[in-house]
């Protein structure tokens, strides 16, 4: 009677605590490190997008829009005709080895058991920049980049969001490489 009526409570308790964990998203950890000489921001903070040479490509167009809520909370504002900044948007993504994988498994260790081996998940590093300049006297007043590395997830998901920790603090992000988490899934 007493296990039956634990079961009841157990149970129901278990299932909630491990269903929260779906709810709550993913926490993507980045390695931040800015560097500012811009102490505040001016009266009209706009900007436009300016690209290199190897950037005009439909895919810079994606990107600048991925990062366009992050520097609209940021406090800047575009206006392509009559921008105060330029703002220079990059990113890469790579496969990476996970510093979980076994170097025993699959052709050596793994392959004994399997013809396969054991699937190791997927691992990439990715990183955004961000570099502001202010067009009247054409300097760099603001040069960011956020590094992460984990499972895959999917572009448009985690651009912005590394663009986000990008720009903390932004325009007086602290010195250093700092780490800035943000919550993917849940707004």
């Amino acid at each position: 009677m007493v296990r039956h009526a634990m079961r009841r409570i157990v149970l129901p308790v278990l299932c909630a605590f491990l269903l929260s964990g779906c709810a709550t998203g993913y926490l993507l950890d980045n390695q931040v490190q800015a560097f500012s000489g811009l102490p505040t921001l001016p009266a009209r903070p706009t900007y436009r997008f300016e690209r290199l040479p190897s950037q005009q490509q439909p895919s810079q167009a994606q990107l600048e829009g991925l990062a366009d809520a992050a520097l609209h909370r940021a406090g800047l504002r575009r206006d392509d005709a009559a921008p105060v900044f330029t703002v220079l948007v990059s990113a890469r993504v790579q496969r990476a080895l996970s510093p979980w994988a076994d170097p025993w498994d699959g052709h050596w260790g793994g392959g004994f058991f399997s013809p396969f081996g054991r699937m190791q998940q997927p691992w990439f590093v990715r990183e955004v920049t961000v570099v502001v300049r202010e067009l009247a006297g054409n300097r760099v007043v603001f040069e960011s980049r956020a590094l992460n590395e984990g499972p895959w997830i999917a572009p448009p998901a985690v651009l912005p969001a590394m663009f986000e920790a990008a720009l903390q603090g932004f325009p007086n992000a602290p010195p250093g490489v700092r780490r800035v988490d943000i919550q993917l899934g849940v707004r």
